[in-house]
């Protein structure tokens, strides 16, 4: 088996060491290369040691983790932030398609991660995702969603989402100028767009931005949206829908 050459990057050595031990015990297919105690230190490591992988602790001194974009033009290596952050701050992960691992570090979650790098890596646009992840969590305000769609990255405005439609377990993003499939469920959704008060979730299969919305049908329970698209109101969220209008 190939190992994945990696590099770990924390200011703190108990952190360091907390997870060199658990990649030793766990994760054995990672060869561990070096352990760098800020972003400047990593930067000369990566140069020199070219690894397929970097453990990346968002708070540290002097750089911030997320800002290893300032050091390489492209990045042709995977990254996982290690991060104590809060809440918010892992929805700003989520939204950015940035893998994580949130302190203390869950074995299992770990184990998905290296997996996840040993079976395809994901480096391209790497540049604009942790871009996204910055501006989302300096501004504390979301912009943007990195949206999947067979096997394709795009990075979307979420001005310009008109709805998101559950199938299965599946969603239909109907977005300005194209309609994208994406594997994951309304409810990620839901959570990804909690504090943005132009969504609303009208219905078990669907959220609806309000800038689009056309007309609505109370006898009929449906909301007609710009692009021709009809989403369905339940009843139980009638109320609430109309206070939201």
């Amino acid at each position: 088996m190939k190992k994945i050459r990696a590099i770990l990057v924390d200011d703190e050595e108990s952190a360091r060491d907390v997870l060199e031990n658990l990649l030793k015990r766990f994760c054995p297919e990672v060869e561990l290369l070096a352990k760098c105690t800020n972003l400047e230190q990593a930067v000369a490591s990566i140069h020199e040691l070219h690894p397929d992988l970097v453990f990346l602790d968002i708070e540290m001194p002097n750089y911030a983790g997320y800002e290893i974009v300032k050091f390489f033009p492209e990045i042709n290596f995977e990254l996982i932030f290690v991060t104590a952050y809060d809440k918010y701050a892992i929805r700003a992960f989520e939204v950015s398609a940035m893998d994580y691992l949130l302190k203390p570090i869950d074995i299992d979650r770990l184990k998905n991660a290296v997996s996840r790098v040993m079976k395809q890596r994901e480096v391209e646009h790497q540049i604009q995702r942790i871009a996204l992840l910055s501006e989302t969590l300096e501004s504390k305000r979301l912009k943007n969603l990195v949206v999947t769609d067979k096997g394709q990255q795009h990075i979307l405005a979420i001005d310009h989402i008109v709805a998101i439609e559950a199938q299965e377990s599946y969603c239909i993003i109907h977005y300005s100028d194209k309609t994208l499939v994406a594997s994951k469920n309304l409810r990620h959704f839901e959570t990804m767009l909690e504090t943005e008060p132009a969504f609303f979730r009208v219905h078990k299969s669907w959220i609806i931005h309000k800038a689009f919305l056309k007309t609505y049908s109370k006898s009929e329970l449906t909301i007609h949206l710009e692009k021709g698209i009809v989403a369905k109101l339940s009843k139980y969220k009638k109320a609430e829908f109309e206070a939201w209008l």
